[in-house]
Formats: structure tokens, sequence, C-alpha cells
């Protein structure tokens, strides 16, 4: 048995914590927006981002530990994902349920640390990021879910600065839904044939690949939409508006990438291309926020 920190280690490859940065940026954004909104007068609001992040990357961390060990045996029959940790024996599953409850204890604790909402709160998140894993088993609809479970990212963010909900900031909630759905689908169609052997529902698996790529494209149109209109409700400038241009160029560079007959760059265009878009989408919607809003 190996020791504790290459436990740990593994644990970390195994959830791909790198990949955080996927919807942290997502989440700054909202935080900084509520900053914003308030008048740039938060009180200690520089180590609420922290709190931030450290809640973003535990509640990560305890819903893909938790999603792995959930699949583990779905993994063992899928050619693709039978060299996982834990089906492969690398890593036990006491030690990855370990793992998970410590990330969901941290996750709680950065939420009581920012304020009463976000601790009432915390359950409801977990619940949420946890659910995502049992939707394969039963609808196709599980990109969505997906999707949604890192779209509350920048509301809880907002929450934390803010103590309230403001429904503009849901905007931003819908663009990361479906950004995530839509490159979910794509990954997904990966285990096309897998999924349906196995009775799995996924998109591709219900309407196949050609298709389903389709329905990935009209959700990252749609992610723009959400974008355009979060910019005119918060009466953003120059520098959001290029970021959203950004977006959809990487994205329409993301859909060259992948054919129905040619899914060899599946994952640069899921890793790569989507960790360009959060956080290129940061630096633009930043630089708006803490410099031309503040100069304007």
């Amino acid at each position: 048995m190996p020791g504790f920190a290459t436990r740990l280690r593994l644990t970390l490859d195994m959830i791909k914590f790198e990949h955080s940065v996927f919807a942290l940026p997502f989440a700054l954004t909202g935080a900084l927006l509520a900053w914003r909104d308030d008048n740039f007068n938060s009180a200690g609001w520089g180590w609420k981002l922290l709190w931030i992040v450290v809640a973003m990357v535990g509640a990560r961390s305890a819903a893909m530990a938790f999603n792995r060990l959930l699949d583990a045996e779905i993994d063992a029959r899928n050619p693709r994902t039978a060299t996982r940790h834990i089906p492969a024996g690398l890593l036990s599953r006491r030690f990855a349920w370990g793992f998970t409850i410590a990330a969901s204890l941290i996750f709680v604790a950065a939420a009581a640390a920012l304020n009463p909402l976000c601790l009432m709160l915390s359950p409801v998140a977990l619940g949420v990021v946890f659910f995502y894993s049992f939707t394969k088993r039963f609808t196709p609809l599980a990109h969505l879910v997906l999707g949604f479970a890192l779209g509350i990212a920048p509301a809880a963010a907002w929450i934390a600065i803010r103590g309230s909900l403001e429904p503009a900031i849901l905007w931003l909630t819908a663009a990361v839904t479906l950004w995530t759905a839509g490159f979910d689908i794509i990954y997904s169609c990966q285990d096309f044939e897998f999924d349906r052997n196995e009775g799995l529902h996924s998109i591709p698996g219900r309407i196949g690949i050609g298709p389903a790529l389709w329905v990935s494209r009209v959700l990252h149109v749609g992610m723009i939409v959400c974008l355009l209109q979060l910019v005119a409700r918060f009466h953003l400038g120059p520098p959001s508006l290029a970021g959203v241009a950004v977006v959809a160029a990487l994205l329409f560079y993301e859909h060259g990438l992948v054919k129905a007959h040619d899914l060899s760059k599946v994952n640069a265009a899921f890793f790569t291309v989507n960790g360009w878009v959060s956080m290129l989408f940061l630096v633009f919607w930043a630089a708006d926020i803490l410099f031309f809003q503040r100069m304007s």
C-alpha cells in the first residue's frame, strides 16, 4: 500500500485537479461583478475571494472523487476508462471516500467563513454536484445537469460577496450551464457505442454523434447570447464585449476540431480549448470591471 502522500497525489491525478480552472474563472467573474455592483465597497472582499477559491476547489474535488467512486464498475468495463485509478487498483475505495468527505468538509468550512447564507446553501450545492453522477443512468439530459453543477458557481460567488442573490447574475449561470453541457456532449461522443451497449444515457447515445454535435453547437450559441445579455444587464464596456468575441471564436475553433467521422481531436477540444475559454473570459472581464469600469 503506497504512503499517504502518494495516494493523495494519485487522487488529485484521478480527479484531474488542474481542471478546476474550467469553472473557477467564471466564479471569480461573478464575485467581481458583485463587488462592482456594491460600488467596490465590500468589506474584506480579498479574503472572500480566497474563500471562494477554496470553496470551489473543495466542491469540485468532492464531486469528481464521488463520480469516480460511483462509476468505478462502469469505468472498468469501458476500454477508454479501464485504466482509471480505482478500477485499475491504483487507489482504494476507502481512501477515495475519505478524500471525498474531507473535500466536502473543506467546502462547508469555506462556505461558513463567507456568510450565513452560503453555509445554509452548502448542502444544496453538494447535493447538486453529487446528483450529477447518477443522471446518466436515467436521462440523456445528464449533460445539462453537469452544466448546472458548474453554472451555480458564479451565482454562489455573488452570494458570497453580497450575502444575497441578484437575478441578473443568473445569465452567467445560464451561460456556464450551456457551455459545459455543450463541451460535455462533445466529450461523450467517445463513448457512443459503449453507452448504447451499457444502457447509459447521453445525447450522442440517444440521437447519434452527428446530430449530437449540432446540439452542442446550438448550446454554445446559447452561451454567447447569455453573455451578451449579461453585458447589457450590467452595462459592461468594450473589454467585456471583446471577451465575448474571443469566447465565440474559441468555440468556433473547438467545433472545427471535432467531426462526426473523426473524434481524434476530442481531447484538444475538450481540455485545451475550454481551458483557454474560461481563462481568457476572466482576463477580459476582469480588465473591464477592475480598470475600465472604475475609470469611466
